[in-house]
C-alpha cells in the first residue's frame, strides 16, 4: 500500500491521533519512508517542552505521569506521553500497553499516549525515542512526558533526551542506596519523593537533600534541583511539581541552556543515525573476501588491526 507522507504529516499536525500513531509506528519499525517522514516533520519541530521521568521500579512513575497530564490539561496544554516499557520476549512489543495506562485521559483528544518497547536497548529508553519525540513535537504537543522503564544508576539516557529530567524516589525502598546512586543523582533537574504519605518520606527527602549538598559544585546563578514531595495517586503536590518544571524551563531559556541542550540532543541523534548506517553497512562484510584477507594478514602479524580497520573503512 502506497503511503502519502505529506498528507499523513498534515493529518498528524491537525490532531489526527491515528495519523500520529501511524507515524510513530513507522519510526519504531524503521520504515523505508522514515527519511521522507523526518524531512516533512523537520520544519514543524522545536516547540515542545520535553520532560523525562525516571526512577526505580515501584516509585510511581506511571501514576505521576498521569497526574502531571491532569495538571497540564487543567492549564490548557496539549500533551504527549511516550511510555517506554520492557519488550515482550515473544513479539518484541511493549509488555505494558497504553490500553492499561492512564485510562482517564484515553478519550481526551488533546492527550496522545503511546507505549514504546525498549527492544533490548539499554539506557531506559527505546533507540527510536528521538524520532518518536519529533513526531509528537510536530503534531503540536506543547509538553511531551517521556517515562522510562524502571532504571538503576547507569540507565541515565533520559537526561540527554529531555529538556528537564525528573527523578522519582519513594520511601521504604532502600532510601540510602537510592540517594547514593551517583548517576541518577547527577541527572536530576527536579527530584520528586512520591508516596509521601508513607513513613520515612521526610527522612528520604532529608537524605536526598544531604546527598545533593555533598555533590554540589555549582556557581552563583546555577540551578539547584528542588525536592518536591507528592502523593501522585491523590494528586497531592503535583501542582508544585509543574511549578518547579516551569521554573526550570524559564531558567534554561534565560541562561541559554535550553538551546544548548537541544543542540547536544540533535548532535547525539545525528551520531546515532550515522553509526546505525555504518553498522548496517558493516553487517554485509561478514564473509566478504576483503575482510577475510585483512584478517589473515593481521593473524600472521603482517598488518596491525588499526591499519586493517582503516583499509576496511576506506571501502565503506
Amino acid at each position: 500500500m502506497t503511503i502519502d507522507v505529506p498528507a499523513l504529516v498534515d493529518r498528524a499536525r491537525n490532531g489526527d491521533a491515528r495519523a500520529v500513531a501511524r507515524l510513530v509506528s513507522m519510526v519504531e519499525d524503521g520504515s523505508p519512508l522514515l527519511r521522507e517522514v523526518m524531512t516533512a516533520l523537520a520544519p514543524h519541530t522545536g516547540g515542545a517542552y520535553i520532560v523525562g521521568l525516571t526512577g526505580a521500579p515501584g516509585v510511581g512513575k506511571s501514576t505521576t505521569t498521569s497526574a502531571l497530564v491532569t495538571e497540564y490539561r487543567a492549564r490548557g496544554r496539549r500533551i504527549g506521553v511516550l511510555a517506554v516499557d520492557p519488550s515482550s520476549p515473544f513479539s518484541g512489543g511493549a509488555l505494558l500497553g497504553d490500553r492499561v495506562r492512564m485510562q482517564e485521559h484515553a478519550t481526551d483528544p488533546e492527550v496522545y499516549i503511546r507505549s514504546m518497547a525498549s527492544r533490548g536497548h539499554l539506557g531506559g529508553l527505546a533507540a527510536t525515542t528521538p524520532q518518536a519525540l519529533r513526531v509528537l513535537d510536530a503534531a503540536g504537543c506543547e509538553v511531551v512526558l517521556v517515562e522510562t522503564v524502571g532504571v538503576g544508576q547507569s540507565e541515565i539516557e533520559v537526561a540527554s533526551a529531555a529538556d528537564t529530567a525528573v527523578v522519582l524516589l519513594a520511601p521504604g525502598m532502600g532510601d540510602g542506596i537510592q540517594a547514593a546512586k551517583a548517576g541518577i543523582l547527577e541527572i536530576g533537574d527536579v527530584f520528586v519523593v512520591n508516596k509521601a504519605d508513607r513513613d520515612g518520606a521526610d527522612a528520604t527527602a532529608r537524605e536526598l537533600n544531604h546527598m545533593l549538598a555533598l555533590g554540589e559544585r555549582r556557581e552563583p546563578g546555577d540551578w539547584r534541583p528542588p525536592i518536591v514531595k507528592t502523593v501522585a495517586a491523590r494528586g497531592e503536590g503535583v501542582t508544585e511539581v509543574v511549578e518547579a518544571l516551569e521554573k526550570h524551563r524559564a531558567w534554561l531559556a534565560e541562561t541559554g541552556r535550553l538551546a544548548a541542550r537541544r543542540r547536544a540532543r540533535a548532535a547525539a541523534e545525528i551520531e546515532a543515525i550515522a553509526l546505525a548506517v555504518l553498522r548496517s553497512r558493516f553487517g554485509t562484510l561478514h564473509g566478504d573476501s576483503r575482510l577475510a584477507t585483512l584478517a589473515d594478514r593481521v593473524a600472521v602479524g603482517e598488518l596491525d588491526p588499526f591499519t586493517a580497520a582503516d583499509e576496511l573503512l576506506a571501502d565503506v
